[in-house]
Parts: C-alpha cells; sequence; structure tokens
C-alpha cells in the first residue's frame, strides 16, 4: 500500500519525491504540470515573468507588512491616566470624558479586526487566488485609514465610534496581509534552489522585520508629529499620525496589481470541494503546533509592547512624553538584529530549531530581569539595553519562524487556511495577554514585585512555547513541491477526485497585468 511508504506530513521528505522533483520549482512546472502554464509559450519568457513577478511578491510582502505593524501600533493608547500623550510613539490618549468600555472598544478594535482576516483571507487566497486576496486587502486596509483618519461626529462619542469602525476595517484588511505575504513570500522564494536556500532571510526579511521596523517608525514619526506640534497632542496629532498610513498600501496597490500567482499554487489550488476533514486529519499535529507557538509569542510579546512605556516610565526619573516615546523607540529598535540572527539561523540550523532556541533564551533571560529587577533598575541604561536584548531574543525565534513554519509544514492547496488559522490564534494570544497582564501585576501589588511577576510569568509561557515547537512543529524539506506530492497521493488514496486540482495558466493569468508571454 503506497500510503504505508509515503511518510506522515512533518516527516523528512519521500525518497521517489526527491529523486523526481526539480531543483527549480518553474522547470518541474513546465516538464510536469504545463496545463499551469500555457500552451505556446516561449520558455526564456516564463522564467522572466516569473523571476520579475517572484522579487516584487517579495518587496511588495515586505512593504505592505512594515505599514502593518505601523498602522498596528500608531492607533494604540497610552495607560497613563494623568494627561492624553502618545505612548511609546505609538499610540495616542484621548479626553476623560470618554468611557473606559469606548476607549477599550478603540483600542481593540484594530486586533479584532486582524483576527478575522486573517481567517477570512486565509481562505480567500486558496481558493480565489493569491493575487485577489492581496487585491481585496489592500483595498480594506486603505478605506479603514480613510474612515479613522476622517472621522466626524455631533458628539465627540459619535467621532469615536467611526474611529472604531474605521481602525476596525482596516485591521481587517491588516490581518488579511499575515497570510496574503506569509504564503506568497514563501512561494515566491521557491521558484529556484539558489533562492529557495535562503528562503530563511528572505521571509523574515519581509514578514517580521519588515512589521517591528514599521513599530519603530512610527515612533520616529510621532516624535516629529509632536515636534511640528510643540509637544501639545491635539486633534491633528492624530489625524496627520492615522493619515500617514494610507501612503504605502497606496504606493504598493500599484505593483499588487501587476503579480501573478505562484507557480505552486497554480499547479496544485484545490478550488472546489476542499477536502477539510482529511486535511485535519493529516495536518492536526503542525496545525496545533505553529497555533499554540504563534499563540503563546504574542501572548508574551504584545503586552510587553504595549507596556514597555509603563516599565520604563517607572524607572525614568523624568517622565516626560518625548523622553518615554524615545526610550520606548529605541527598545523597538532591539527587534530588528533578532530579526536578522533569526532569518540566518533558519537557513542554517533549521526553523523549528531556531523557534525552540529564541524561545528559551527569550525565557532563561525573562527569569534573570524578573529576578534580579531591583538591582538592575539602578542602573537605567543598563535595563534599557537588557530589556531590548530579551526582546530581540523573541524576534530571533519565534518572531521569524512562526511565518515560515505556518507556511512550510502545510501544503499548498491549504497553505492559506493554516496560516490564516495559526495568526489568528496568535492574535487572540495577544489579545488575552493585553488583557490579564495588568490584572497579574495589580495583583501582586504594583510596582516592582508587579513588573517582576510579569516578567516570570511572561518568561514561563516562552519556555511552554519552546516546548510546543518542539515537538509538535516538524522539521520540513525546503522544497514545497515534495509535501504537495504527498498530499495528492493521500486524497487519491482517500478517494478524493484530484481531477480538477490546480489554477489558471500563467498566459491566463498574465492577461490582466502589464506582463507580455511571448509565443
Amino acid at each position: 500500500n503506497m500510503s504505508d511508504e509515503m511518510p506522515s506530513a512533518g516527516a523528512k521528505f519521500a525518497p521517489e519525491v526527491a529523486l523526481e522533483s526539480s531543483p527549480n520549482s518553474l522547470d518541474n512546472a513546465m516538464e510536469k504540470y504545463p496545463e499551469a502554464i500555457g500552451e505556446g509559450v516561449r520558455r526564456e519568457s516564463v522564467i522572466k515573468v516569473t523571476h520579475i513577478s517572484s522579487i516584487l511578491t517579495v518587496l511588495v510582502s515586505g512593504v505592505a507588512l512594515f505599514s502593518d505593524g505601523y498602522n498596528a501600533q500608531i492607533s494604540k493608547r497610552s495607560d497613563n491616566k494623568r494627561k492624553p500623550m502618545l505612548r511609546d510613539g505609538r499610540g495616542i490618549r484621548y479626553p476623560h470624558s470618554i468611557s473606559s468600555t469606548i476607549k477599550t472598544r478603540l483600542s481593540n478594535s484594530y486586533l479584532i479586526g486582524e483576527i478575522f482576516g486573517m481567517l477570512t483571507f486565509g481562505f480567500i487566497i486558496d481558493k480565489l487566488g493569491r493575487r485577489t486576496g492581496i487585491v481585496f486587502a489592500t483595498c480594506f486596509l486603505i478605506l479603514g485609514i480613510i474612515l479613522a483618519t476622517a472621522a466626524h461626529g455631533e458628539s465627540q462619542l459619535g467621532i469615536f465610534w467611526m474611529m472604531i469602525v474605521g481602525r476596525g476595517v482596516a485591521g481587517f484588511g491588516a490581518g488579511g496581509e499575515y497570510p496574503v505575504c506569509g504564503t506568497s513570500s514563501a512561494e515566491a522564494s521557491d521558484e529556484s534552489a539558489y533562492v529557495r536556500k535562503r528562503r530563511g532571510i528572505l521571509v523574515a526579511m519581509s514578514t517580521d522585520f519588515a512589521i517591528d521596523t514599521g513599530f519603530a517608525v512610527a515612533g520616529v514619526v510621532a516624535l516629529i508629529i509632536l515636534a511640528c506640534y510643540h509637544q501639545k497632542v491635539s486633534e491633528g496629532v492624530w489625524r496627520v499620525a492615522f493619515g500617514l498610513g494610507i501612503v504605502l498600501p497606496l504606493t504598493v496597490f500599484f505593483f499588487r496589481m501587476r503579480m501573478i500567482n505562484s507557480t505552486q499554487y497554480r499547479k496544485h489550488a484545490i478550488k472546489q470541494n476542499i477536502p477539510y476533514m482529511l486535511a485535519i486529519r493529516r495536518y492536526w499535529k503542525p496545525m496545533l503546533g505553529t497555533s499554540l507557538a504563534w499563540f503563546c509569542y504574542d501572548f508574551v510579546t504584545y503586552p510587553f509592547g504595549i507596556f514597555s512605556s509603563t516599565i520604563i516610565s517607572q524607572f525614568n526619573p523624568n517622565n516626560t512624553i518625548t523622553e518615554n516615546i524615545g526610550y520606548g523607540t529605541v527598545v523597538n529598535c532591539f527587534y530588528l538584529p533578532g530579526c536578522i540572527v533569526g532569518g540566518l539561523l533558519m537557513d542554517r540550523i533549521g526553523r523549528k530549531q531556531t523557534m525552540t532556541l529564541g524561545f528559551f533564551c527569550w525565557g532563561i533571560l525573562g527569569f534573570i530581569l524578573g529576578g534580579a529587577l531591583g538591582p538592575i533598575q539602578t542602573i537605567f541604561p543598563l535595563f534599557v539595553v537588557l530589556y531590548g536584548i530579551f526582546n530581540s531574543f523573541g524576534e530571533m525565534g519565534p518572531g521569524v519562524a512562526t511565518f515560515l513554519t505556518a507556511s512550510e509544514s502545510f501544503p499548498t492547496p491549504l497553505r492559506g487556511h493554516f496560516m490564516g488559522f495559526a495568526a489568528a490564534v496568535g492574535k487572540a494570544g495577544a489579545a488575552i495577554g493585553t488583557q490579564v497582564f495588568t490584572p497579574i501585576q495589580n495583583s501582586l501589588g504594583g510596582g516592582q514585585k508587579g513588573q517582576q511577576g510579569v516578567f516570570l510569568i511572561g518568561s514561563a509561557f516562552a519556555i511552554v512555547g519552546g516546548i510546543i515547537a518542539w515537538v509538535f512543529i516538524p522539521d520540513m524539506e525546503r522544497d514545497l513541491e515534495g509535501e504537495d506530492v504527498r498530499f495528492k497521493r493521500y486524497l487519491e488514496e482517500n478517494g478524493f477526485d484530484t481531477s480538477g486540482v490546480g489554477g489558471e495558466t500563467l498566459a491566463e493569468q498574465v492577461k490582466n497585468t502589464t506582463f507580455k508571454l511571448d509565443g
């Protein structure tokens, strides 16, 4: 029985697949899947179009997620109750006349929108195509930013409700970018063996590094806007801050219209009667691993990102708005080297190995900070550096590896579904973490003891995340074709008709772009 010989999902690839597959995904398509290319098309023309589209896909994914990082952080508000302020260069404080319930809804609207966007667009990009999902995600993001920036009403409450709706719509589009950019970057970097060997650093730079750069730039933009308004927060501050978030989505929209679906998608897409139960039966373990690892990562990193200004303000004697934003931006910059190191490690030691290493380093340093917070806080620059390294470890491991493991652990026909689900579970972890960390801190007495408790509990979750990553996330081969072939065989052996597998041909795809294929 062939199914007995075929390795399960996550096992090292089958020898017969390795021998038959081409080192170049495009060559493989032209030789064995001519229906994915089209008839009478010159090889040189196909290579040129695919090469340009792949480069555009990776670059545009990075720009899009940079924009998402900026938009996600610029809208969040400070927990400082004394006066309106930009928190950490990321968020905006509003008048006391608005109830805490409305403030919470405004703060959470973007996050909730992201969760729904991840689930919805994970389905869309598998069912209708990567390019379709990319275009609609960008449209929702642009629409949401416009609504939030132009928010008006007869009362302050009316303005806030319009902002809540606008940020929710923007979050829906931004959430869609996660499965869209994650799957697109992974598949675009599979077009040649040379690029495939460097997929770790490419995907890391175009996903997590781009998002974290958006976080840091949000702080710089906030400082510039505040300087223009002479350190006074007014209506113009938040409108300018929100409005600037539309620049990049509008810029990349033109390039996204030129993109085409990946070679892997054109070869293996399943657009009708998706076999969900068969897929879950085969991939439940990596689905559990990628989702829970992402949950643990976001459960820890989002609260620490949000509370970084609170932590810094307690140790910053001057406690001015500008200083808190500045120090917070410095801390955010520590994310970036972690992303680069993690990307390089993924190509050297493996995806799940990098994730596990990062989780454990994150947890160990967190335990050190939590246990020795008293002596460390007396030297404020030392605390900022150690806290920055703490954040960097989080990005070095799970930060970069969540995107890639959620892309490579699943077959092309359902990659969007599984990645969207994993990302949504991660964002649920972020929502839960941001809600429970403050009560935890207060229950421990607040102040230094509360901060210590937060560090110790967060570090414990990081260690749990490392264990989950090692046990449940599989070691996959670099070639996406291997798992696609195995999944197709698995479906056939379980009675699923695979005759309709495949998307539009390349020739059909380019008709709606500026590309031209020579016959």
